[in-house]
């Protein structure tokens, strides 16, 4: 299933976006500059080329993505095309789970009030804020 026509030769940006790690080349180009892309342990330039069987290690936010390349693209795919070219550890999956849970209880701890406060709990809150 290998998706471009000369084997081995798609630069990493190119291929992160083919891949819709990023929505635009130019994002991952940044990304790849801003030292937020590891090859195999190194940190590369956007033109290094991506070759079957590289670990990848991205940074994207607040996410962390440990994957291994599977096939390379040179054009950008659909969604279920694009998750063909690499396989995401279980180590990377488990942790990004992980961080999901803990994203979804710490919105849940910080939920807003169903109501508005009403007079008296608007004293309060003055009365707290201003002393």
């Amino acid at each position: 299933m290998n998706m471009n026509t000369e084997k081995d030769d798609v630069r990493i940006d190119q291929w992160l976006w083919a891949a819709r790690f990023f929505k635009t080349r130019s994002l991952a180009q940044q990304a790849v500059r801003g030292g937020k892309v590891m090859i195999n342990g190194d940190r590369p330039k956007p033109a290094r080329t991506v070759k079957v069987t590289d670990c990848l290690e991205i940074t994207k936010g607040d996410w962390h993505y440990v994957i291994e390349v599977k096939d390379l693209a040179h054009k950008r795919l659909s969604p279920p095309l694009a998750q063909a070219l690499y396989e995401e550890t279980k180590d990377s999956v488990e942790q990004r789970m992980a961080r999901q849970e803990e994203q979804r209880l710490l919105r849940l701890s910080h939920a807003k009030p169903q109501t508005r406060p009403n007079k008296q709990q608007r004293r309060q809150l003055r009365a707290l804020t201003r002393g």
